[in-house]
């Protein structure tokens, strides 16, 4: 399986090392800011660069649609996990319409209210992983796998 593995630097970036076992031993490649922790959590990773800032910034956005559209054409991935921030956005849609299967799992510090990012995917994704059972009133098809990370 090659597996797509996109998120911001930071915490995020932090959430998804920690899947290790799922990803270990799976073709992937990563999509996130270059930034030091970025850089050093992933040396040895196949790190693809997306641009930063991306809160709210349309410039951004519009150069991350494209650069999902080129990334994902060129490695046609299996699946693409996220668990955000805003890089998710534009990957999770271009997914969308290349048919590529979508993964994305809301972080473990939102117990009843939903992120900018969660609200966003949320109607393409076709995964939808939150951590508590509250947020199932949030997300109905959401499945509430409890604590991940």
């Amino acid at each position: 399986m090659k597996v797509c593995l996109v998120g911001s630097s930071g915490g995020h970036l932090a959430h998804l090392r920690l899947l290790r076992e799922f990803w270990a031993d799976e073709q992937r490649f990563w999509v996130t800011f270059d930034k030091p922790d970025a850089r050093s959590l992933l040396k040895g990773e196949r790190r693809i660069n997306c641009f930063f800032p991306t809160n709210r910034n349309l410039k951004n956005l519009v150069k991350n649609t494209w650069l999902a559209f080129k990334v994902l054409r060129r490695e046609r991935p299996d699946v693409v996990i996220s668990s955000g921030a805003a890089v998710a956005v534009p990957f999770f849609y271009v997914s969308k319409l290349l048919r590529i299967k979508t993964v994305y799992i809301e972080v473990f510090d939102r117990i009843d209210a939903p992120t900018l990012t969660g609200k966003l995917v949320y109607p393409v994704t076709d995964l939808f992983v939150v951590q508590w059972p509250e947020m199932r009133k949030v997300y109905p098809k959401a499945v509430n796998l409890g604590r991940i990370f």
